[in-house]
C-alpha cells in the first residue's frame, strides 16, 4: 500500500470535483479524503495499491466541468483510512 498527497489547481471548486473524486476512489478501491483549500485548490490524500493510484490520478482529468491547470503529487507516509471521505472546508494549507 502507498499513500499520496495530491494538490490540484484550476477550475476545481464549485463544479462537483470532490464528488467526482470520491466516486472514482470508491470505484477503484482507493481510501482517503478530499477537501477544498481556501486558496481555490483541492487537496487529496489517497491510499491504495501503487498501480491503482496511478490510474486514480489519471482518471481525475475526466471529471466533468473541471479544468485542471496543475496537479502535483508526492508520496507521504502511509496513512490508513476506512473509506474515502469528502471533508467540508475550505482549509488553510501550505505546501
Amino acid at each position: 500500500m502507498k499513500t499520496i498527497e495530491i494538490i490540484v489547481s484550476g477550475r476545481v471548486q464549485s463544479v462537483g470535483f470532490r464528488a467526482c473524486i470520491r466516486r472514482i476512489a470508491i470505484n477503484q478501491g482507493v481510501c482517503g479524503e478530499v477537501m477544498n483549500l481556501s486558496d481555490g485548490r483541492v487537496h487529496i490524500i489517497a491510499t491504495g495499491d501503487p498501480v491503482v493510484l496511478d490510474k486514480f490520478v489519471s482518471m481525475l482529468y475526466g471529471c466533468p466541468r473541471v479544468i485542471i491547470r496543475e496537479l502535483t503529487q508526492r508520496e507521504v507516509p502511509p496513512t490508513p483510512y476506512q473509506d474515502f471521505s469528502i471533508i467540508k472546508g475550505p482549509y488553510q494549507y501550505n505546501i
